[in-house]
Parts: C-alpha cells; sequence; structure tokens
C-alpha cells in the first residue's frame, strides 16, 4: 500500500498530487520548485538560490519520510536553461556526497510558475 508523505516544511503541492508517495521502502519525491513554504515565494537571486531551496525542500521532505538525502539513489533536474548547469552543479554538490545518487539533469522549456530549477529524487527507507 502507498503511503502519502506531507510536510509544512515544504510547500504544498500546486496540483493533483502528493510531496513524496513511500511505496516498498522507497519513497517517490514529486519536483520540487524553489518556493520557501514560509513566504510561499520563490528564493530571491538566481538559480545557486533556487537550486537550494529546492534541495532543502526535497531534504524536508524526505526526514518527514524517515529518510534522507544519504539514502538518495536517483535525482531529475530540470534546468529552465541548460547555461545554468555549472552553478546548479556547484550548490547540488552541497547536499550530496560519495557515493553520489545517479541523475538526469535536462532543459525544458518552461518550468511551473517559470521557476530556473526543479528537482525530484528518490531514496530508499
Amino acid at each position: 500500500m502507498n503511503k502519502q508523505i506531507n510536510t509544512e516544511k515544504a510547500p504544498a503541492a500546486i496540483g493533483p498530487y502528493s510531496q513524496a508517495v513511500e511505496a516498498n521502502g522507497m519513497v517517490f519525491a514529486s519536483g520540487q520548485l524553489p518556493i520557501d513554504p514560509a513566504t510561499g515565494a520563490f528564493a530571491e537571486g538566481g538559480v545557486k538560490e533556487q537550486t537550494r531551496q529546492s534541495l532543502t525542500n526535497a531534504k524536508h521532505i524526505l526526514e518527514e519520510a524517515g529518510t534522507d538525502l544519504q539514502h538518495v539513489v536517483k535525482t531529475t533536474v530540470f534546468l529552465s536553461d541548460m547555461a545554468d548547469f555549472a552553478a546548479m552543479n556547484e550548490v547540488y554538490a552541497e547536499f550530496f556526497s560519495q557515493p553520489f545518487p545517479a541523475r538526469s539533469a535536462v532543459a525544458v522549456k518552461t518550468l511551473p510558475k517559470n521557476a530556473l530549477v526543479e528537482v525530484e529524487c528518490i531514496a530508499v527507507k
């Protein structure tokens, strides 16, 4: 049976989906926009600040599920501009250590609310 994961430490879903779902010892976290849950606004600054907020949101969701970033096995990073890859990667490296999770990073035409970055992840418990 799937278990829905929700925390007030991350922004509420902006559509018909869960912040995360736990199934068979895995936690599937939805893509996290760089929204500060305290203000409902994007993190101020550029892609570095937005990446930091997106990953902080994911961290809080995983903690609510009883796991953490060290148990992430796969991430997907969506960028509005691939020119921001190096800046995103710099901040991403602050959140993950060896062995790094598998990762895909893709540029998309537009992200919800015109974000610069969105990050989703899968973790084990």
